[in-house]
């Protein structure tokens, strides 16, 4: 394990039983109340995007958006954020996808993604990968090209990676903490 990974997991608290019991919950507020880990954790993310080439960050709501944003800064790139529906305001391009019980629907403003753009796609957990899969398909749509992916933590025994893999076409796909 990198001092990096310690550092991120050492600031990483599990709450049992939340939201429901059964689950047992990763809370990053630790980590982002601490200066020393949010600036090392923002720094890796910035400097994956560097690497990749990227010109924009992409952000998932709304987690994601609190890592998002500062790496893009960092990165000297632009950081857009992907809502869930109906919070938007103007034109928006909407991506359906599916849940494990249901569907929903996550958006992006039209104009702020176009061709040439390489977008990196931050949040916090990769999961069973819904999310990351269906924001990946609403860059392509809007037509720029997928950078990356880079999440804080992977939940390794949901498959997530797997899903992404495909929707991926050979971009990379990093996880800091596979828990």
């Amino acid at each position: 394990m990198t001092d990096l990974q310690q550092l991120l997991l050492s600031r990483i608290r599990d709450v049992a039983d939340y939201p429901k019991p059964g689950v047992m919950f990763k809370d990053i507020t630790p980590l982002l109340a601490d200066p020393e880990a949010f600036t090392a954790l923002t720094d890796r993310l910035a400097d994956f995007c560097v690497q990749t080439g990227a010109t924009k960050v992409v952000g998932l709501e709304a987690r994601g958006f609190i890592l998002a944003a500062p790496a893009a800064v960092r990165a000297g790139i632009g950081f857009i954020p992907v809502r869930k529906a109906g919070k938007l305001p103007g034109a928006t391009l909407r991506q359906a996808y599916d849940l494990e019980y249901g569907s929903a629907e996550i958006e992006v403003h039209a104009e702020d993604l176009a061709a040439g753009d390489r977008v990196m796609v931050i949040d916090d957990v990769l999961a069973t990968g819904g999310t990351a899969e269906a924001s990946l398909q609403l860059i392509r749509r809007a037509g720029a090209e997928i950078a990356g992916v880079i999440m804080l933590m992977e939940l390794g025994f949901l498959g997530g990676r797997a899903r992404l893999e495909g929707a991926l076409d050979g971009a990379p796909l990093e996880s800091l903490l596979i828990v």
